[in-house]
């Protein structure tokens, strides 16, 4: 008989597991906390500075640039990105904000791109990372701008910074626990899950059930707008339903039409402008 060799065996065992509906907590623990890193290959853009930020985890430093408006300021924008993604999507978005009086940060969370950390907690710890770059800012002027995990992450750190006047989050989820279950392969049985779940919080020191955009919008008093394309195939549109009725601040929902993280067309580009205008008005006004 023919050896079925590593691919054959992996192949085998799969469909092993999957008849027996199981998949091993290691896989499932594995998946969520290790994203998977996209190198940054471009250098450091004209107007822009290298910058190194501290995590509020010791011992793990983040990689971003700098963008510094020469316009009278009127505010900061941080840039989040989304998973396995890296700073370097934040050039469109500095190109249009900073001529506006912004300066721009971006920088690769934590587990992403160049940044250190092994592990990526989907705001968690990463709310706090993002205490440490306002703090870098030196302003309490900010704005926060995310895509996925970056608009998680964002909905998180919101009501835990008074310095955050304002997000714009972008394609979220509304808790880790629902999105990894709908994202989670179809053998996996609710026990997989389970163990999978206790696996990455024992080996990233964070909780599950905390981890949740929705819980945070119960505690947010600050403007947020929430885009999300209507045909979403990784993180339905109905996490932003859900986090958009859990806020009991100034809200909007802009529903587009298109999948995870949909460009932003001039209309929607229009209602975040008018977003800028009312936190941090342009000089005269």
């Amino acid at each position: 008989m023919r050896g079925t060799g590593t691919w054959g065996t992996w192949v085998v065992s799969t469909l092993f597991l999957m008849l027996g509906g199981c998949m091993p907590p290691s896989w499932g623990a594995g998946a969520l906390l290790h994203p998977g890193k996209k190198p940054v290959t471009e250098a450091v853009p004209a107007g822009a500075e290298a910058i190194d930020l501290p995590a509020v985890t010791p011992g793990i430093m983040l990689k971003g640039w700098l963008f510094k408006t020469p316009s009278p300021r009127r505010g900061a924008v941080i840039y989040l990105h989304g998973s396995a993604d890296n700073r370097a999507s934040v050039k469109n978005i500095a190109q249009r904000l900073v001529p506006m009086g912004f300066d721009v940060l971006a920088y690769d969370s934590r587990a992403h791109g160049e940044s250190g950390g092994d592990t990526c907690t989907y705001g968690y710890w990463e709310k706090w990372d993002v205490r440490k770059a306002i703090d870098l800012l030196g302003t309490d002027r900010v704005v926060l701008l995310g895509a996925s995990l970056g608009a998680a992450v964002a909905l998180q750190a919101a009501p835990e910074d008074s310095r955050i006047r304002a997000v714009v989050a972008i394609s979220t989820f509304a808790d880790l626990a629902s999105v990894a279950r709908f994202r989670a392969p179809w053998f996996a049985s609710e026990g997989n899950i389970q163990d999978a779940f206790r696996m990455a919080e024992a080996q990233a020191n964070f909780v599950v059930d905390e981890t949740s955009p929705l819980k945070a919008a119960t505690r947010t008093h600050v403007p947020v707008i929430l885009i999300h394309g209507d045909q979403d195939p990784e993180t339905p549109m109905s996490h932003s339903e859900r986090v958009h009725a859990a806020l009991t601040a100034d809200k909007r929902l802009i529903i587009v039409k298109g999948g995870h993280c949909p460009s932003l067309d001039k209309n929607t580009w229009a209602v975040v402008d008018a977003l800028l205008d009312q936190v941090f008005p342009r000089a005269g006004e």
